[in-house]
């Protein structure tokens, strides 16, 4: 039985069980559950602290997990991403009071606190910045405020907390971040993992893609389905007219709107979208 680890609680737990979910498997109903096991797909769900995940996983104790790529890369463990999963985008950045700091030379002796500690140590001697690094486990944008440090290293995804403090970003990002499958690295892949990616991946091109249909004259179909290519080819049914052909294909969810007006210019009619559910590419 395949072993994944979700994050149970914090902005990765609801999305990540929102995707589960859409792939087919059972998630829990009560957020108290520590464990869940879906036997009908052999699966069994470890609900655990996203900071722990790459730990265990790395460690081999379980063989996949759901984290963030800043997670994976700051716990420092035989871990792998395995495959983007589309939510929970952040940046990993420098921020200071207004005015103090425009770039991350200006950090030479400088104290920085953040909660990715290795990230940034990494980072740091890569740019041969010496500046102390102040470990905090949460809320680093108080440090600044409380003299515990000149700047912080955080995850941002709207900077609104920032504003908030009084801090302004500075600098290019340290790190672009994302929920991630992550599995162990340079073993054998687990049982039960091809067919978990193929799940993840088919929810992922089911909430990127929509179906279209729509109705259009035999001649002009080469020009119709160049604006609807499809991921290989479009389907091509006849009509009880024969001067006309019914076309099926899918199409990119946020050009939907745009490609619907110009299949009407063309000359298309019964432009229909629908939203796919499920899929195996």
């Amino acid at each position: 039985m395949l072993r994944v680890a979700v994050p149970n609680k914090g902005a990765l737990s609801e999305a990540a069980s929102s995707m589960l979910a859409e792939a087919g498997y059972r998630q829990r109903r009560d957020a108290r559950e520590l464990v869940l096991v879906d036997p009908e797909n052999e699966i069994e769900f470890f609900f655990l602290r996203p900071r722990d995940i790459a730990v265990y996983v790395g460690s081999g104790t379980l063989e996949v997990g759901i984290t963030g790529r800043d997670l994976l890369l700051d716990a420092q463990v035989p871990a792998e991403e395995r495959l983007q999963l589309g939510f929970a985008a952040s940046t990993f950045r420098f921020a200071g009071p207004q005015g103090d700091f425009s770039s991350p030379d200006e950090l030479q002796g400088k104290r920085i606190a953040t909660s990715f500690e290795n990230l940034l140590t990494d980072y740091l001697a890569q740019r041969q910045i010496a500046a102390t690094v102040v470990r905090l486990d949460g809320a680093v944008e108080s440090s600044v405020r409380l003299g515990v440090a000149d700047a912080i290293a955080d995850v941002v995804e709207t900077g609104t907390t920032l504003r908030a403090a009084g801090m302004e970003i500075f600098g290019e990002p340290i790190l672009e971040s994302e929920a991630v499958l992550i599995v162990r690295a340079g073993v054998q892949a687990p049982a039960g993992l091809d067919v978990l990616l193929r799940r993840l991946q088919g929810v992922l091109v089911a909430r990127q893609y929509v179906m279209m249909d729509y109705d259009i004259r035999a001649d002009l179909v080469g020009a119709a389905a160049a604006l609807t290519p499809g991921l290989e080819s479009p389907t091509v049914s006849p009509l009880r007219d024969s001067d006309w052909v019914a076309v099926r294909s899918m199409v990119r969810r946020e050009r939907t709107n745009r490609i619907m007006d110009e299949l009407y210019d063309l000359g298309a009619r019964a432009i229909l979208v629908s939203t796919i559910h499920a899929c195996r590419i």
